[in-house]
């Protein structure tokens, strides 16, 4: 489980091709020197297993799935990427709860910039707009954000100048694709609406 507080930028310093999947390689020192294999990171909202850790550097195994489902299939070396550890059991808890699980991904159509601060509106499939509502919580590329507007294919966010400075989100640019996770809460909500049509 994790928050949506990014603690750092990682820099992707390799990619193996392990067929069908393949090898992550992330460098960022801090978190490379209190990580050890089996742990869980967050890297751009999507929770991954530490496979290796090597002096500055850390490694995932990602399958086809998650490189088909996320932005992490379109990464290449040099990018930078969000990093979160898991939360700790009695750790202050900011953002809200994001479990890591990447719902879909969207991609950035409008980018509104007022000096320092930014609006970002990103398309969306409607299957996830129906789990998204004004001031509900949302994951984008792993950073908690609150919707500021909702509509059935598209959702609006607006960013502070310190997230823009310490994410991924402040190089974005208009096309740019990000992952999504929706509040865990709206899953449940819907859930139990389509539950009545089973005819229980």
């Amino acid at each position: 489980m994790f928050s949506g507080i990014v603690e750092a930028l990682g820099t992707v310093a390799e990619l193996r091709m392990e067929p069908p999947g393949c090898r992550i390689i992330i460098r960022e020192a801090k978190i490379a020197a209190e990580t050890k294999v089996a742990d869980s990171i967050c890297v751009n909202g999507c929770c991954l297993t530490v496979v290796e850790q090597n002096g500055d550097t850390f490694g995932f195994q990602a399958g086809p799935e998650t490189l088909a489902r996320t932005n992490l299939g379109e990464l290449q070396p040099g990018n930078r990427v969000n990093l979160e550890r898991a939360l700790t059991v009695g750790g202050r808890f900011g953002g809200h709860f994001v479990s890591g699980h990447i719902d879909g991904t969207g991609t950035l159509v409008e980018r509104i910039d007022q000096g320092d601060w930014s609006t970002f509106w990103f398309s969306v499939q409607r299957s996830l707009a129906v789990q998204m509502a004004s001031k509900g919580s949302i994951a984008v590329d792993g950073v908690s954000l609150t919707i500021v507007d909702s509509r059935k294919d598209r959702f609006s966010v607006a960013l502070i100048p310190y997230t823009l400075t310490v994410t991924t989100l402040g190089p974005l640019t208009v096309g740019g694709k990000v992952n999504l996770e929706t509040d865990i809460l709206a899953k449940y909500v819907q859930r139990l609406f389509e539950a009545h049509n089973w005819g229980l």
